[in-house]
């Protein structure tokens, strides 16, 4: 399952018409967080095709890196631990690691959060703003992440792996990504929907926001530098808004 996140809901119930064998695995790739239920990746599709075992794929893997051979590291996560074993077999190449992780929350809200910060990374690349406002955004960002991770029982070392900072630390610099490239253009002041206009590509991020944000409200996280990109996405809030919510967040580390 390799759909954007807003469809796979959408292509998990064609998908039940099909004629597949009873203990055939879904394999998920796809990052993001619903919105209106909130619900990770592996939830839509367990809601849609009960009983059916699921392994989530994650890391930092741009496809136009991974096909040109360039070593990639990925995770394989369930809580089967047999069953991600199962997965990493079968994906492994020479240039292809998978490792295995049992905490499939941690590895799925790693790889949807870090969408948000990576547009928060690229509003600092348009304003034109320096690696240390970047490096602050990217650590502070992962704090956050891993707030939230924790409140909704994900494990707190997950997110110093490949499916948190590593793949924070891919989204929120390469020039490949789809979410810091956003970023980067509301920050020279273009309007998200002239923006999301001229993109053939998803980001998701955009849509992960608003779920993030709603989840920070429903257990209670702080997430500064979520709620400033929310404010810019989608209340009207100016790109300098983000410099203020991350200069004020002045709490322990």
């Amino acid at each position: 399952m390799v759909l954007p996140s807003h469809v796979v809901r959408w292509g998990t119930q064609r998908l039940d018409r099909c004629q597949i064998p009873a203990d055939a695995v879904v394999v998920t790739a796809s990052k993001g967080i619903e919105n209106k239920t909130n619900m990770r990746m592996s939830e839509v599709i367990a809601s849609e095709l009960p009983q059916r075992p699921i392994v989530v794929l994650s890391g930092p893997s741009h496809a136009e890196e991974v096909s040109r051979n360039i070593p990639t590291c990925i995770v394989a996560a369930s809580p089967d631990i047999n069953l991600a074993r199962r997965i990493q077999g079968i994906f492994m190449t020479p240039d292809f690691r998978v490792y295995t992780n049992r905490d499939l929350v941690g590895v799925e809200l790693g790889g949807a959060l870090k969408n948000i910060i990576a547009i928060a990374c690229g509003i600092c690349d348009g304003l034109g703003l320096g690696d240390n406002t970047k490096a602050a955004l990217m650590t502070r960002g992962l704090a956050e992440i891993v707030r939230l991770g924790v409140a909704m029982g994900a494990k707190r070392a997950t997110f110093a792996g490949l499916a948190g900072m590593g793949d924070l630390i891919t989204t929120c610099t390469s020039r490949h990504s789809r979410n810091r490239g956003l970023g980067e253009t509301l920050g020279k002041g273009q309007s998200l929907q002239d923006v999301l206009n001229g993109m053939v590509m998803v980001a998701e991020g955009v849509r992960t926001t608003k779920s993030a944000y709603q989840l920070s409200r429903k257990y209670r996280v702080k997430m500064p530098i979520t709620e400033a990109v929310y404010g810019i996405l989608f209340g009207q809030k100016g790109p300098h808004s983000l410099v203020s919510a991350l200069m004020e967040d002045a709490g322990p580390e």
